[in-house]
């Protein structure tokens, strides 16, 4: 998900060529993930879906997979620049603002939302809408960061190569809430699923470590706020190249904030 200025909204603008490369990794490291909670919800031929805040095209494209021709698919994002080709009989994509836009009309069998919501400012009304646009007995599947739990890049901080990457990344999360993002908000969604009246509550939780993605979507990002670290005195740029050889080689255990997966039916 972005917003159209990355100096006063979403720090990491999909406008951005490095976006593309953020969306690779984060498909690599997280679609199974996704897919094995969509699978256990039954989602499958014929089901309508709502997937909000898509960002790039492989949720939409593998819900499309299970709920086949006779099913659909509307993906939204308040900018569609990675996922506007999709559109096909099954999958529609449109520009929305989930906190903002009324939800798309009909009621869906499953809303599912990865990554989004930590960066929206009205969560609570997002999610009342979210909630909302589910038929009866549709489910809600909710998948979000929280830094908070582990802020580090690096857990194993054995070096200084090790403290410069942790350093970045806690000048990354200064960024993030500078704009907003709640650091601790994936821990409160299964408390928030059950007190917005959804039935059959569950969560868990995923922290890859050590992926190749992980070093992939780290480059992304540092090149993607790379002048916002130098311009808040965060790092400079000798350091930043630094960071950036550092992780080309392969040697740092890099990891991602921990991401909490919850899901709720609507009664």
């Amino acid at each position: 998900m972005a917003a159209p200025d990355a100096d006063h909204g979403y720090l990491l603008d999909n406008q951005q060529s490095e976006a593309g490369v953020r969306f690779g990794a984060l498909s690599e490291l997280f679609d199974p993930v996704t897919f094995r909670h969509v699978d256990r919800l039954g989602i499958t031929g014929g089901m309508r879906c709502w997937e909000v805040g898509a960002g790039g095209p492989s949720v939409p494209l593998g819900l499309a997979e299970r709920v086949g021709p006779t099913g659909k698919v509307i993906a939204t994002d308040i900018d569609v620049s990675w996922t506007r080709d999709i559109s096909d009989g099954v999958t529609e994509v449109l520009r929305h603002d989930v906190a903002a836009d009324p939800p798309p009309p009909g009621g869906f069998d499953l809303v599912h939302a990865r990554l989004v919501l930590v960066h929206v400012t009205d969560r609570a009304e997002a999610l009342r809408r979210m909630i909302q646009a589910l038929r009866p007995g549709g489910w809600l599947l909710l998948e979000d960061a929280d830094p908070g739990l582990q802020p580090l890049l690096c857990p194993d901080e054995s070096g200084p190569e090790q403290q410069l990457a942790n350093r970045l990344r806690s000048g990354f999360r200064t960024l993030m809430a500078a704009r907003g993002a709640d650091l601790a908000y994936g821990r409160t969604l299964p408390r928030l699923l059950r007190e917005a009246g959804l039935h059959d509550v569950r969560a868990d939780g995923y922290f890859p470590i050590t992926s190749p993605a992980c070093a992939v979507l780290e480059t992304a990002t540092v090149r993607q706020i790379r002048r916002l670290l130098v311009a808040d005195g965060i790092a400079t740029d000798d350091e930043i190249d630094r960071h950036l050889a550092n992780v080309a080689t392969g040697r740092l255990d890099l990891a991602t904030a921990p991401m909490v997966s919850a899901w709720g039916r609507r009664p």
